[in-house]
């Protein structure tokens, strides 16, 4: 059994992610942004993931960066409605 130090803690498109990234790195959290679509395209092959990001964090600020993930998309799902 594999075990990581981090956890996905985002899935999705690449402009929330972006949101979500900057305010982890505010607070101080310095996430991994995985984009398999980037990368396979880098490489030569087609993707069928385009704009679509993970983002990671340490273990140790799973908790924090749940709650900013929350936040993000509240905000966002908020200002979608206005």
């Amino acid at each position: 059994m594999s075990t990581s130090e981090y956890t996905k803690v985002y899935y999705g498109n690449f402009i929330l992610a972006i949101r979500i990234k900057d305010e982890l790195e505010r607070i101080g959290i310095v996430p991994i942004i995985k984009d398999e679509g980037e990368s396979q395209r880098l490489a030569g092959y087609g993707s069928m993931s385009q704009g679509i990001q993970e983002i990671y964090v340490h273990n140790d600020e799973l908790k924090k960066a749940l709650e900013i993930v929350a936040q993000v998309k509240s905000d966002m799902e908020a200002s979608s409605e206005s």
